[in-house]
């Protein structure tokens, strides 16, 4: 059973670093790009970053670039997110995201992904 077990979040303050790990419970989607959504409230939800099954790929959100690190460890079947110099503005429920179809671009639309974890709240205090 495909499960997504988001774990990492937390509060710090401006400047501060987290990160984030996601684990594939089921060891389902090794073979697929995996990433991370975001939505803070009252707004829609924000691609952050995704990862191709090899982890020769990624693409990130514009707002992110520099600062997050998406990585994958197959064998371990997670996905992490590494967060540094946050911001108020990057606080949100992160969601652990799998694009589970046939697609083998890295895509930067929330659209996409059809596979969701429970999320994970990211407060970065100022």
């Amino acid at each position: 059973q495909a499960h997504l077990v988001e774990s990492g979040g937390g509060l710090v303050q401006t400047g501060g670093s987290l990160r984030l790990s996601c684990a594939d419970s089921g060891r389902t989607f090794s073979s697929k790009t995996m990433g991370w959504i975001r939505q803070a409230p009252g707004n829609e939800r924000e691609f952050v970053a995704a990862i191709n099954w090899s982890g020769d790929r990624t693409v990130y959100a514009d707002v992110v670039k520099g600062r997050f690190t998406i990585s994958r460890d197959n064998a371990e079947n997670t996905i992490y997110l590494q967060m540094t110099s946050l911001r108020p503005e990057d606080t949100a429920v992160y969601y652990c995201v799998v694009d589970s179809g046939l697609n083998t671009v890295v895509v930067a639309d929330p659209a996409f992904y059809d596979v969701w974890g429970q999320g994970t709240q990211v407060t970065v205090s100022s």
